[in-house]
Formats: structure tokens, sequence, C-alpha cells
């Protein structure tokens, strides 16, 4: 008699044999000089950041000029397809927490959390976005207030309803659009590894649409560019972090904020970092993530009673108001006018957060072990927009209130983005010593980024290991600084800027990428769904 066609564990059988490779973890990978490498993954990575700093250094104009037009023609043809693909990543996001599949659980269904709930929302939390709150809280909004940095949908700046535009549309480049495009990133990856037992690394996540085509060559693209996106976009940001803290020092207490400066700011930077490294993600990157959260916490609360708390309560109100009554028409791409504001900014982050998808996706999967879906994109998606509203409402509202008002250096605008947080701060009082808080919490932030950043990158360049020589991780925080610095040394601004449109190019191919990624994942969840299913029947 023929087996019955339905038979719970001839189906079960059929299911988990879908994810069975002959691939094993560090098969191409190479061993040299006590390190465990990916090949080609780590020497094309490597190959082309050398190229690609040498010859910025050497042509620093050209290569900001052909970087620039590169990153201006992405954004004028393409822009349609950054919002676009940012808004379905929001939707994507939101259906998997309300769908059945948000009840699967990341490591299985007797998978245990690494970390404690608060240990784990400081750490996406400062990876994900802690640089940028500390620099653009201020600067942004104040500069869309006073039309320094254009007006969203071309409303006239000055006044009550530009001040709710601009607190909104700030809130709409960090909220719930940035945090879908990681969430997409960290779910996939976090899914495959955990749940399917493949390699953590980008290419994993294309298992369903590719099967073991993705141990070969197309394989090997999509990691590169994920190592190229990350490398590129932490030495920009550490570059950008050392001008921002020199200058910082140089308001608050006279010091140069020269090259020797920004260049002692990333050898110190670097020097902690390398301890983090070393003592690992709970000795390392877990307590300088709650020192973050802790400090940003006390700066916060000084701006919220020192700026009055009325103030705060009523800016808070306007910043939820201005980002839920705006978010629609800035996610419009058709018959937009406000063009300074959708090209310079709008379409710049959604860039920016898609090629740094792979950096804090990886970072943030590394630490969501034993997460249920629902639980997961939650905490990614939802907490940080409550925390952000928060953040810009007290930073933001406080300096858009001065400007408004005409006190202080913000009433002229800005002038310079790096200096717009102390520029507010000081009209607060206690100046020296919420500036010289602000100054640790950039400098904290950055260790964190760097720091995590290396764990990421030394998983894609060793094939998917996470228990990789530690002397991979030290290499890549070095290589980090080091381009960093040399690039602030020799380079000066157009090879920084060279960089950063180098980084915002990525943008481009991982749109494509994140798309697939999410078709990829369906498949996977699906599949998941399935098997819990038929598990259940067969025992």
């Amino acid at each position: 008699m023929s087996e019955a066609p339905h038979d719970p564990d001839k189906l079960l059988e059929e299911l988990e044999e879908v994810y069975e490779t002959d691939y094993e973890l560090g098969q191409d990978n190479i061993t040299w000089l006590g390190l465990d490498l990916h090949n080609p993954v780590f020497v094309v990575s490597v190959v082309l950041i050398i190229l690609f700093v040498i010859l910025s250094l050497i042509f620093p104009e050209q290569a900001n000029s052909m970087l620039g037009s590169t990153r201006e023609w992405i954004g004028e043809t393409f822009d349609w397809l950054f919002l676009s693909a940012a808004n379905f990543f929001v939707l994507f996001c939101l259906a998997l927490i309300v769908l059945p599949v948000g009840s699967i659980r990341l490591g299985g269904e007797d998978a245990k959390p690494d970390f404690s709930m608060l240990s784990w929302f400081a750490m996406l939390f400062a990876a994900g976005m802690g640089i940028g709150l500390m620099f653009w809280s201020v600067a942004e909004p104040v500069g869309y207030f006073t039309e320094w940095f254009g007006t969203p949908l071309n409303i006239e700046g000055g006044t009550e309803a530009s001040k709710t535009a601009a607190l909104g549309a700030t809130m709409y480049h960090w909220g719930l659009h940035p945090w879908a495009i990681y969430g997409v990133v960290a779910l996939s990856l976090a899914f495959f590894s955990y749940n399917k037992g493949l390699p953590l690394t980008i290419r994993s996540t294309f298992y369903p649409l590719l099967g073991d085509r993705v141990w070969g060559w197309m394989g090997d693209v999509i990691d590169t560019l994920a190592v190229l996106a990350t490398i590129f976009g932490l030495a920009t940001s550490l570059g950008l972090g050392a001008q921002q803290a020199a200058g910082g020092m140089d308001f608050l207490f006279g010091i140069p904020s020269g090259l020797a400066s920004q260049i002692a700011i990333i050898g110190g930077v670097t020097a902690i970092a390398l301890i983090s490294v070393l003592r690992g993600i709970h000795g390392g990157v877990k307590i300088l993530s709650n020192l973050n959260m802790f400090l940003a916490g006390l700066l916060l609360l000084f701006v919220v009673f020192a700026g009055n708390v009325m103030s705060f309560l009523g800016n808070l109100g306007q910043t939820a108001l201005g980002y839920f009554q705006y978010m629609l028409p800035l996610s419009n791409p058709v018959g937009r006018e406000d063009d300074v504001f959708y090209h310079s900014w709008t379409i710049f982050f959604w860039a920016w957060w898609i090629a740094w998808s792979p950096f804090v996706g990886m970072f943030i999967a590394r630490v969501s072990y034993g997460r249920t879906v629902r639980e997961f994109l939650t905490a990614v998606l939802i907490v940080p927009v409550v925390v952000s509203t928060i953040w810009m409402s007290a930073f933001g509202g406080t300096g858009v209130d001065q400007a408004r008002e005409g006190v202080g250096a913000l009433a002229d605008g800005i002038s310079d983005s790096s200096l717009a947080l102390f520029q507010m701060l000081q009209e607060l009082p206690m100046t020296e010593i919420t500036s010289f808080l602000a100054i640790v919490l950039v400098l904290v932030f950055f260790i964190t980024s760097s720091d995590s950043g290396s764990l990421v990158i030394d998983s894609i360049t060793s094939g998917g290991k996470t228990d990789a020589p530690t002397a991979q991780r030290v290499f890549w925080v070095l290589a980090e600084s080091a381009i960093a610095a040399v690039l602030l040394a020799v380079g000066g601004a157009a090879a920084l800027n060279a960089l950063q449109a180098g980084a915002v190019s990525t943008g481009l191919p991982f749109a494509f990428v994140l798309v697939l990624m999410c078709v990829s994942l369906i498949k996977g969840l699906h599949h998941e769904r399935q098997l819990l299913r038929l598990q259940g029947q067969a025992d």
C-alpha cells in the first residue's frame, strides 16, 4: 500500500532537507599568520579599499568630483526607488509583527536570549543611531527651520508651521524608515543563521532564492559589497566624529581643532576600541552601550529640565504631530518641488541607511538570539522611534526655540553642523559640564561603533564565523582608524567627502538587495512555520 501523500513524517523529512547543504563553515577560508580569512571576500575587499584610498589621496579633487557626480546622478535618477523601497520596508516589518510568523523564535523554540532586555536595547540603539542623534538632533531641525538646509515641502521657515514641519521632517529621517531598513537585514541574518544553521553572512539570506549558488561567486559579490559599505561608512564616521569632538574641545577648552587634535582623538578612540574588542561583546560592547545609555539619559534629563519642562512637553507633542502629519507627504515621490530638501537630505539619508544596513543589521543579529520575530521587530522598529521622538523634542525643540527667539548662535542658523549641539548647550546652565558630557558621549558612541563594526566585518570576511581569531578584529579596528587618519592628514575634506559619497553610492545596489532579501525572508519564515506545525503533528 502506498504511503499517504500527506503523511506528516514524510513531509517533515522533505522540509528538513530544503536547507541541507554541502557547504561547511570555513571550507573556503585560508589560514595566514594566525588569521582565518574567507577567500576571496577578504582579499578582494582589502585590495579595493587600498586602491580606493590611495587614488582618493593622490587625486582627491577628481575622486570627489567623480563620486559626487555619481551620487547626484543616483539621487536624481533613482529617488523614486529609494523612497518607494523605504516605504515598502516599513509596511513589510509592521506586517511581520502582526502575522502568525511573529511567534517564531530566533534560534528555535527553546532558545534563551543572551542579554537582558535593557542591555540588548542599549546595544542595538547605540550601534544604530546613537552617533547620528548626537550630531544631527540640533543641527537638522534648526537647519530646516532657518532654511539653511532647505525646507520640507517648501514650507516657509521661521513660522510655527515650519517648526512643526522641521521637527516632523527630522523625525521622518530618524524614525520608522531607517529602523525598518535595519530590521529587514538584522532579522534575515538572525533567522537564517540561528534557525537554519547557515553562516552569519549577508549571502546566507539569499539561500531560499539561490540555493547552494550563494557559496559561489554571486555570494562573494554580495559579501564584498557589504564589507565595502561597512568599512567606508565606519572610516568616514570616525573621521567626521574626530572633527566634531575636536570642534567641541575647541569650543569648550580653546584647544585648536586642527589636524593634530583630530589625529589624537582617533588614536584615543582606537586604543579604547581595541581594549573593548579584546574583552569581547559581554565585556566590551555591552558595557560601553550601557554606559552610553546612562550618560545619554543624564544629558537628556538635563536638557528637559534646564530648557523648561513645559516647553519640552509642547515640543514633544509638536514633534509627534509633525511626524504623523508629514509622514505621508514626505513619503510621496510624485510631484515633489522641495528639491533641496528632497534630494540633499531624504534621498541622502535613505541611501546612507541602506549602505549602513549590513553593519547595523549584522550587529543587531549577533546580539538578538532567543527573541521572537514579533519581539525583535517591536524592539527594533517601535521602541527606538519613541526614544528618538523624545530625544529630538528635547534637543531639536530647544534648538529651534532658541533660533526662533533669536537667542545665541543658532539665531543665525547653522554655520557649522558639528557645533550646533554645543551652541544650544551654551544657552543653558552648566555649559562646561554638559558640553564635556556631550563630547564624552560622542567619543563613546564612536568607540562602540568601531568595536561593533569590527565584529561585523570580521564575521563577513571570515565566512560567517563568530569565533574567528581576535587578531582579525584588531586588524579591522586599526584599518578603520588608519583610513580615517590618513584621509584627514593627506586628503583633507575632499577625500572624506569622496569616501562619504562612495558609501552613499553603495546604497543603490543594496536597495535591490534588500527588496530581494524580503522575498527570501518570507520564503524562509513560511518554511519554518510549516516545519514547526509538522513537528507538532509528528510528536
